[in-house]
């Protein structure tokens, strides 16, 4: 006895899985879309609040920011070093070397000497150091210089971190 005998109306099977292949098509190039907009998208408001935070920054007292703890990083992916802390001195490298403070040698993405991290009176910024893959700040590739506030995501190669306190 056969399960699918020649009464078997083939259509009723093979029709809904036409259309679920076309929705997971459509779900695909939704997603390529998605991704191609962030890399492209314009600076916009995240960069002016970047910008009205640091001339903000510049006119506090001095006294109130020398008691702040200076900034950190969080590893926040990958999930098996999810939570690992790095202090930063005044100037810290990024990347797959031996040699650098922050050693990513498990990240296949990031570069043998990623990015620097360093600091400019009380403010951190971080410079890409001529990647393969890039540096990114909130999403967004970084082609000079860019300061960094606490909450910003650093993604160097597949290495993402928080700026922590």
């Amino acid at each position: 006895m056969t399960l699918l005998g020649p009464a078997t109306n083939y259509a009723a099977v093979i029709r809904p899985l036409q259309w679920l292949a076309v929705a997971l098509v459509f779900l695909f190039f939704l997603r390529v879309i998605r991704a191609v907009w962030v890399e492209v998208r314009p600076v916009g408001a995240r960069q002016a609040a970047q910008d009205a935070r640091a001339t903000r920054d510049e006119h506090l007292p001095d006294a109130p920011r020398q008691r702040r703890r200076p900034l950190g990083l969080q590893v926040v992916e990958p999930a098996d070093r999810e939570g690992q802390r790095f202090a930063l001195d005044e100037e810290t490298t990024v990347g797959r070397s031996p040699g650098c403070a922050i050693a990513t040698s498990d990240d296949m993405y990031s570069s043998t000497l990623h990015a620097r991290l360093f600091r400019h009176g009380e403010q951190l910024w971080v410079e890409d150091l001529g990647s393969t893959n890039g540096t990114f700040v909130n999403s967004e590739r970084i082609t000079r210089p860019i300061r960094l506030g606490k909450g910003d995501l650093l993604q160097v190669g597949g290495t993402v971190f928080e700026v922590v306190r």
